[in-house]
């Protein structure tokens, strides 16, 4: 919510600014009145052209457009300094840098690669070209329908840690659930672990003191918090980390929707029942998650000259049926790694796909898709919260339901509280489990992860999670999905903003 408003706020400024702006023009400028609107077109339109022109995703850049055409300055402003990842400042650079080193060490297994290839696996191989994470067959994978169920696990596995702990979330905020991980940390880095916390600045704001890693330091703690807020780092500050990645002795590791907080455990939350998920990975796909951490925490300080030491052999495993494939998305690539591992799954469904997102803000790429899907006899539904946690989000999110709905997909709230899980299963073959929300911040802007499986046991777990929450969910029907004009208009207005939120 406070992200929120900042950006509202710097918007607000700026077209403040901007009204000032031309009324001093008209005031000392009268007599070149006619060339400044002249110049003020031209720039309009350059950019606008530049912008068409280099555009992959039109319906994320449509609002720019609009803004720069009636704000042609500062449009341009807020396009530079919110919408783009055209930084290159010194820590973009060594993330560059670090990714590029180590994609050398993310070797595709060649027997499973040619598995892959006859079966089809379309979606893997999109994965694996796209990106630089490798998929794997041996590995076990646990499925956690709640932030309490994942929590008690979470505990197990990190009091067995004998040579490291890698963590990295979005949120850490001090109370019963972070104050019981803490305990374990002090406790291993005492002992000797190499325990590292990677937290983003911006998502702990409200919550950690701005010296929080120096008071880790005292404990033995290695502490980074990501992207740290400065009036004079550039327009990268945009880009924050939403990762959330524990890795213990490279033997285990755990992901999905939870934060480090006391509301993602249900310990106490101001909307209802919070419903997450998480997920342990055990057997080589470990790796990947291991190179992202790496990536980041390398990039800051430097500190590994050989990272292959935290990698774990697996090889006396036995194979697991199934394909497991972590993988990073990164707001410093062309590619929409993440919407379009969601896409691709929705139009490899021949039976149903079922969706949880806690913000449903998306493109006109991925509401033609969902709208294909439905049309072509796909069951498709999506569940989202019955408790907003930010209202003008929230309001965005319910502008998408009349079109969604009347196209044939079916819309569930969640009645009992709100919903945080980013989660996919389709057709009982496959299914993602994260960190990427549907909307524009996640899918254009952030440091996210997903796990992509495919014939894995656990997705049997994933889609017994969507029929228990069904029953506690209220079904859309078209009376629901119905608003007025001015709520309309109102829902419009925030739309042409929703790349800011």
């Amino acid at each position: 919510m406070l992200n929120a408003i900042k950006r509202v706020f710097i918007v607000f400024i700026g077209v403040i600014l901007q009204f000032g702006f031309a009324i001093m023009i008209r005031l000392f400028f009268t007599r070149y009145l006619g060339i400044i609107t002249l110049l003020y077109s031209i720039i309009s339109i350059l950019i606008v052209l530049g912008i068409l022109k280099e555009s992959t995703r039109l319906s994320h850049d449509l609002p720019w457009i609009i803004l720069i055409l009636i704000f042609p300055i500062f449009g341009t402003i807020f396009l530079i300094t919110l919408g783009r990842n055209y930084s290159k400042n010194k820590l973009s650079k060594s993330i560059f840098a670090h990714e590029k080193k180590y994609n050398k060490l993310l070797v595709q297994d060649e027997e499973i690669k040619q598995e892959i290839e006859a079966k089809k696996l379309d979606n893997i191989k999109y994965i694996i070209n796209r990106t630089n994470y490798y998929v794997s067959t041996n590995n076990d994978v646990t499925y956690y329908n709640f932030g309490e169920v994942f929590y008690p696990e979470l505990l197990k596995e990190l009091k067995k840690a004998e040579k490291f702990i890698f963590m990295e979330y979005f949120i850490i905020n001090e109370g019963i659930m972070w104050n019981g991980i803490l305990d374990i940390l002090k406790e291993k880095a005492a002992r000797g672990v190499d325990v590292r916390i990677l937290y983003d600045d911006m998502g702990s704001i409200a919550m950690l003191s701005s010296n929080y890693a120096k008071e880790l330091a005292k404990f033995g703690i290695k502490c980074i918090s990501f992207n740290k807020l400065s009036p004079f780092r550039g327009i990268f500050m945009n880009n924050r980390d939403h990762r959330k990645i524990t890795i213990i002795d490279g033997k285990v590791a755990f992901s999905g929707g939870v934060n480090l907080s006391d509301e993602y455990i249900n310990i106490k939350s101001r909307f209802g029942v919070w419903k997450d998920n998480g997920i342990k990975v055990v057997g080589d796909g470990i790796w990947n998650l291991t190179v992202m951490f790496l990536t980041l925490w390398n990039a800051n300080i430097a500190e590994d000259k050989d990272i292959t030491k935290f990698k774990y052999d697996f090889k006396d495993t036995k194979k697991n049926k199934g394909y497991v494939l972590p993988y990073g998305v990164a707001p410093l690539h062309q590619d929409l790694i993440g919407e379009d591992v969601y896409i691709n799954i929705i139009n490899s469904a021949k039976d149903y796909v079922y969706i949880m997102t806690p913000y449903l803000i998306i493109d006109t790429d991925m509401v033609n898709t969902l709208c294909r899907a439905a049309k072509r006899g796909v069951d498709v539904r999506i569940i989202v919260p019955g408790i907003p946690d930010k209202k003008i989000v929230y309001t965005q999110t319910v502008s998408f339901f009349r079109v969604l709905h009347d196209n044939g997909i079916k819309i569930y709230k969640y009645t009992k509280g709100f919903v945080h899980s980013k989660v996919f299963v389709s057709d009982d073959v496959r299914a993602v489990v994260g960190t990427i929300n549907m909307d524009y911040r996640s899918l254009y802007l952030h440091f996210e992860n997903g796990i992509y499986m495919e014939e894995v046991k656990a997705i049997k777990d994933i889609y017994d999670d969507f029929t228990e929450t069904f029953k506690d969910c209220k079904k859309l029907n078209d009376k629901d999905v119905k608003v007025g004009f001015f709520k309309s208009l109102w829902q419009a207005i925030l739309r042409l903003f929703a790349p800011l939120f």
